[in-house]
């Protein structure tokens, strides 16, 4: 394969695949979200992409104008919406973000390891502003399938099927954020996505310039000793930082999440049974409210148990 980068065909896949059928009740929702903020793009991603439902809480991402050097410290900012659906209630968590910032982190210009490591996973665009934008999320889609294929190989052994360096790399991720997940997480992304990363990586090492050799079903990638050093100093940086960016994230979207008082109120009534009802003080400070929705929580379930 040859050295010289080659991003058409990476492209040209992504093109073509993240365009999938969606139910025509999130295009609705992200239109709207679109439309509203001015953007210029809107991905669906998530578990709900892959089931095609429309229970629990769709994820979308809001990809907005303006310069990546106007962008907030950090991101992306975080809100909760619903939206009717007949006699149902469709609810969304939407991440916006400036496209390009997006697509700086993408190509891993930013200390940030979400936007890549998610990205290179399946995703949709179910809006867009214009067919420039169009042009612009596979262009930032292709730069995260480029960096995360490049480190994945840098990580990776020196021979391996591609599923080899897809774990590599997401065993590497997941131990440098801030969160849990359980053993075999990346085994279970590969299986549930397997037409998605099926022949990816060959593409995305084109992409990069990274030569490699076929050998059956596995690869055997050619990145010489000065690339392989280069590409573990810049991830060694971001994984030192990656739980400390997450747990800044944490506190920042514990106080700007709009809608939070919304969202929580239904994920308690969903999983517990009990109503709480959303007060313009519970709205406008909802960390401030939560000891008084923690003890009533506590009660209906004393009470339950006592019914019982």
């Amino acid at each position: 394969m040859p050295e010289t980068p080659d991003p058409a065909p990476l492209a040209a896949r992504i093109a073509a695949r993240f365009e999938p059928p969606v139910d025509p009740a999130v295009r609705a929702f992200a239109a709207a979200l679109g439309e509203t903020a001015g953007a210029r793009a809107v991905l669906f991603y998530g578990s709900n992409l892959r089931t095609g439902s429309l229970d629990g809480v769709l994820d979308f991402y809001l990809l907005l104008p303006g310069d990546a050097a106007g962008e907030a410290a950090i991101w992306p900012r975080v809100s909760y919406h619903e939206r009717p659906h007949g006699d149902a209630t469709l609810r969304a968590k939407v991440a916006a973000m400036r496209l390009a910032t997006f697509s700086a982190a993408a190509a891993g210009e930013r200390a940030d390891t979400t936007i890549w490591a998610r990205f290179v996973q399946p995703s949709a665009l179910v809006w867009q502003a214009d067919p420039a934008a169009r042009d612009e999320v596979v262009d930032a889609l292709a730069l995260a399938a480029v960096t995360a294929a490049r480190l994945a190989v840098a990580l990776g052994p020196e021979a391996g099927t591609p599923g080899d360096y897809w774990r590599a790399l997401f065993r590497a991720t997941y131990r440098a954020e801030f969160r849990v997940e359980k053993p075999g997480r990346e085994d279970d992304i590969l299986s549930v996505n397997e037409n998605h990363f099926d022949g990816l990586l060959p593409l995305a090492l084109d992409a990069a310039g990274i030569a490699f050799a076929r050998a059956g079903e596995r690869i055997v990638p050619r990145m010489d000793s000065r690339r392989r050093r280069a590409v573990l100093g810049w991830w060694k940086r971001r994984a030192r930082l990656g739980k400390p960016l997450n747990l800044v994230r944490l506190v920042k979207a514990s106080t700007t999440f709009e809608g939070a008082a919304r969202y929580a109120a239904w994920k308690i009534e969903r999983h517990t049974g009990m109503p709480v009802a959303v007060t313009p003080f519970r709205e406008r400070h909802p960390l401030l409210a939560a000891p008084g929705v923690l003890l009533a929580l506590w009660r209906h379930r004393r009470a339950r148990r006592a019914a019982h």
